[in-house]
């Protein structure tokens, strides 16, 4: 469990040479988060969260700046970790989504979701999203999940929220597309989910995604990191 993860310290080593990264040593505090941040991943003395309802995401102080190696090893050693803090939600939606389709080959730090680490899964029903921008209005029933860490430049790494995305009916709210956003923290806890408990503390997600409205309201996977423009020389570099 999480708890327990946040007593144990690992040391990360990534293996130096050619063109890998240098060696990165990262102490893993992965703990149940207290509401509204980490240490070191919230807004500064002089931009004060409001936790009742939040304008963004609370962002992450100094962060680091990794490869995508770096973040594949860091995100491998946290994934089981997470998922089961996840899980203490008893939403279905945490329980299952590390089964379904992952559209980014190596997670990525999101300007938008506080530049934290994120990865984009997607159930069935939505498998168009994986055509990008040529994905058209997703279906009713479409749920999009982003697990997330955090990493700081001195290399602590934070368990982050699980970011959730889901078609409802027509109708849910036509003016947002009849997406529902729901935000799990890594102990389980229910930040907010639109239109139910605690959703005032959402509706900055449903904000954000209004700049993304021609697009059915959705941001995509930075094409670099998309699965079709993954290279094998990535892996023999």
């Amino acid at each position: 469990m999480l708890a327990a993860a946040g007593r144990r310290a690992r040391a990360i080593v990534v293996r130096a040479g050619g063109r890998r990264p240098a060696l990165l040593l990262a102490l893993l505090m992965v703990a149940a988060a207290p509401l509204g941040g980490w240490p070191g991943d919230g807004p500064s003395s002089a931009d004060e969260p409001d936790f009742a309802r939040p304008q963004r995401h609370f962002r992450v102080e100094r962060p680091a700046s990794l490869d995508d190696s770096a973040a594949l090893v860091v995100y491998s050693e946290i994934v089981d970790d997470l998922v089961q803090g996840y899980a203490l939600s008893r939403d279905p939606v945490a329980k299952r989504y590390r089964e379904w389709r992952r559209y980014n080959w190596a997670p990525y730090r999101s300007a938008t979701h506080g530049e934290r680490f994120v990865n984009n899964y997607g159930n069935a029903i939505g498998k168009d999203y994986g055509r990008f921008e040529e994905a058209g209005v997703m279906p009713v029933g479409t749920i999009l999940a982003k697990d997330s860490f955090a990493v700081t430049a001195r290399g602590d790494v934070y368990p982050g929220p699980l970011f959730i995305m889901e078609k409802m009916s027509a109708g849910f709210d036509p003016d947002g597309g009849d997406w529902r956003y729901s935000m799990i923290l890594p102990d389980g806890s229910y930040f907010g989910v639109s239109q139910g408990v605690q959703g005032e503390r959402v509706e900055f997600c449903r904000s954000c995604h209004q700049v993304a409205k021609e697009q059915d309201f959705l941001f995509l996977v930075p094409e670099e990191n998309r699965f079709r423009a993954y290279r094998l020389d990535r892996l023999t570099e």
